[in-house]
């Protein structure tokens, strides 16, 4: 039975907050108070006032609790019903617009309970109002329902005084089982919610978290919704517990509940046509469009949600778009892209720089009897057309997924590979480097173009778009070191021999080109017995050497010239001799030192960092310092791919790598203009065209491509850097 409640007509509008979560002398009014600094002083309506408002067909259940300020205009006020405390600012005989929508200020036929009002608003046909706080020229038309309770919580999973645990409201990511789930908070940052759900077996730091996002609120009864300046709402069904930024849109959706939406002239969020939205946090500058439908969600600023997709349960790291398709119970970092019908992704980490195709389905193929299955991926995942995986499954940076259906769970750790299922020989197919070797283009113009689409206000992480980083390159180092072992058994080597063995026989193999194509058994890639065929394994290998020397060179040209850095020992001297390759980790996109990233967990434990600010303060100062802490990983990189020390190292051997890094670049740029040119030159691609003008016409022409343009740009200015270390560096020989 519906518990509907009767009560006494004159109790409307008051007692918003029960008494027993009252502080002592304080009336319902006391954090309303405190919400509302809009700087309005009101005073209580003249005789002339409360006429001109009663002819005008408005009533209140006292009009001593009607207050306006000295510039309120009552003809603008017709045919509403008040009750409580109704505070309302200037009123002038003015129109508003907005997309060609002319409303004229004031309040017209509307239900309006115990509400504040700014200056010039335009409230017209809201059928139910209640508790909120309205800014300045705001619009409000045709709302069903607009109302917040004593207990709002606008989408932070806090809970109020006199509530129970089992209501708050958690964020299960990465897991359908619950258990990595994190309290969503306004301000999260995907770094945060990363921390977060991996460390699960440490219950103190679990807790430190806990306490920072209670510690952020207030869990007092008795805030009221709030909507900012300049916002417009039109044309919606229901919005209740809902604050909301300056500047937003919303027009047409159909239910808006527990959130936070923020919003501000730099950053304009908008909601459209039916949008159900629950329990939800969105960021500055989203979009969300045509029926989607989102549940216990995080929404990072700048990230779209359009085309009825579905996001539930779920992170979406921002400046990405998810589109037609559904997500559950994922952590998605930055700059992912999901645009096509009838994706699927599910109890996933997505490390950003992602792209899903149509029909993939990541997750929805369970191996065990229950809903415990993950999947990591790291940068630059992209699963191309109707993939469909198994979890548990993991893949290194880069990892391009033909079509198919793959049988059993895969551990891809070699990064920029193209992975294939070969069913008609019934074998896993890898081929490390691809994206070097067959597409270039592409890879190298994604870096650029996340890199212009990041349009956060506030960089708090740090975000690392090229593909040559500290995590990819402490993959191509394991990449390497797999396809040794992996050569090594492919030429007989015995399965019990030891890594360091292994590693010597393949090495000697990829080196000679004896190794090109290998065929395994049990490598670990896959949880199958099938064979396993790596493809252009030699030629990986070499690649991925040059590759690093490429990383270190280019950061080397970085770290030249500062600070009075001008030659070889200048350099030895600034560095020292405990110079090492260290781990890093992805937090949220940011890179870190796994050393930084252990002493953020300490501090948080031991009581040093008392809260989300100081963490978020520790992003800060970790961006401050990538750029040194990257030039010194890429040169200890480059010493150990020559196998030499800081000490041993000299300028002639430096002179060698800085050409053999020039030679690389040189390649990959040529690769970039090759990928490109193919598709102009493929003649299924000129058959949908009368002719080479019309295409380009279309298309664009290949001369005026202006990443290629750009491209070639970069590589003339790394040969100059390049030119001048040499000079000094012969000098120096000399």
């Amino acid at each position: 039975m519906n518990a509907i409640h009767k009560r006494p007509l004159n109790t409307l509008g008051y007692n918003y907050v029960a008494q027993e979560y009252l502080p002592a002398e304080a009336d319902e009014y006391y954090l309303r108070n405190l919400q509302n600094r809009n700087g309005i002083s009101y005073r209580n309506l003249s005789a002339y006032e409360i006429e001109m408002l009663v002819r005008n067909n408005n009533t209140s259940d006292d009009w001593n609790k009607i207050c306006v300020s000295d510039d309120f205009n009552p003809e603008l006020v017709k045919n509403c019903k008040f009750y409580g405390l109704v505070r309302i600012g200037k009123l002038e005989p003015v129109f508003l617009e907005y997309h060609n929508v002319c409303l004229p200020v004031g309040l017209y036929n509307s239900t309006i309970i115990s509400c504040d009002f700014g200056d010039n608003v335009v409230v017209s046909n809201v059928n139910y109002m209640a508790h909120y706080i309205l800014g300045n020229e705001v619009m409000i038309a045709n709302v069903h329902e607009l109302h917040a309770t004593d207990h709002s919580k606008f989408g932070n999973g806090i809970i109020k005084d006199g509530e129970e645990e089992s209501i708050r409201v958690w964020l299960e990511v990465r897991n359908e089982n619950g258990g990595r789930r994190i309290m969503p908070f306004n301000g999260m940052l995907p770094g945060d919610a990363y921390l977060w759900s991996k460390h699960r077996e440490d219950d103190e730091l679990l807790e430190k978290f806990k306490v920072f996002t209670e510690e952020r609120f207030d869990n007092r009864r008795g805030y009221y919704g709030k909507i900012g300046d300049r916002t417009v709402i039109k044309h919606t069904s229901i919005i209740k517990d809902v604050w909301i930024g300056t500047d937003a849109y919303i027009k047409g959706a159909n239910k808006l509940k527990n959130l936070t939406i923020n919003s501000s002239p730099e950053g304009q969020t908008q909601i459209g046509e039916g949008c159900e939205l629950v329990n939800g946090i969105i960021g500055e500058g989203c979009r969300l469009f045509y029926g989607v439908k989102a549940v216990r969600f995080y929404m990072a600023s700048n990230s779209q949600l359009k085309y009825g997709a579905r996001l539930i349960n779920s992170y979406l790291g921002n400046n990405a778009t998810i589109s037609c398709c559904e997500v559950l119970n994922s952590l998605i970092y930055p700059a992912h892209e999901q645009h096509h019908n009838n994706s699927f992704l599910c109890a996933a980490l997505v490390m950003g720089q992602s792209n899903m195709a149509a029909g993939a389905t990541i997750g929805s193929n369970h191996n065990s009897r229950a809903a415990d299955g993950e999947l990591i991926a790291g940068r630059g995942f992209w699963p191309g057309l109707c993939v469909s995986l198994k979890h548990n499954s993991k893949f290194a940076s880069f990892t391009l997924l033909a079509k198919g259906d793959y049988p059993a769970e895969l551990n891809v750790d070699i990064p920029f590979s193209l992975v294939s299922n070969n069913e008609s020989n019934d074998t896993l197919v890898l081929m490390p480097g691809y994206w070097f070797l067959y597409n270039m283009y592409a890879l190298a113009r994604n870096a650029a173009k996340y890199s212009d689409r990041d349009k956060r206000i506030e960089k708090i992480q740090h975000i690392e778009y090229n593909y040559l980083a500290p995590d990819t390159i402490n993959e191509l180092f394991r990449g390497k070191a797999t396809l040794e072992r992996c050569a090594a058994l492919a030429a007989g080597a015995a399965t019990n021999s030891s890594i360091k063995d292994l590693q010597e026989i393949g090495a000697a193999q990829l080196q000679q080109n004896t190794g090109e194509t290998l065929e395994l058994r049990g490598a670990g890639f896959e949880n199958s017995k099938r064979p396993v065929h790596i493809v252009k394994a030699s030629s990986a290998y070499h690649l991925f050497r040059e590759l690093i020397v490429l990383y270190g060179v280019q950061q080397l040209c970085g770290w030249w010239g500062t600070n009075g850095i001008n030659t070889l020992e200048g350099l030895k001297q600034q560095i020292g001799t405990a110079l090492v390759r260290e781990e890093w980790e992805n937090i949220g996109g940011q890179l870190v030192p796994k050393s930084g990233v252990e002493k953020l967990l300490a501090d948080i434990k031991n009581g040093t960092l008392s809260g989300w600010t100081e963490v978020h303060r520790f992003y800060k100062e970790a961006g401050a310092n990538y750029t040194e802490q990257k030039r010194l990983h890429a040169f200890a990189s480059l010493l150990e791919i020559k196998g030499q020390t800081i000490e041993s190292l000299t300028d002639e051997m430096l002179a060698v790598w800085i050409e053999e890094a020039v030679a690389t670049k040189e390649r990959l740029t040529k690769n970039i203009h090759a990928s490109r040119e193919k598709d102009y030159q493929n003649p299924f691609r000129q058959m949908v065209y009368d002719n080479m003008e019309q295409m380009e016409e279309v298309v664009g022409k290949f001369s005026e491509n202006q990443f290629i343009i750009q491209q070639e740009e970069e590589l003339q200015a790394f040969k100059k850097d390049v030119s001048v270390l040499l000079q000094q560096l012969k000098g120096a020989t000399v």
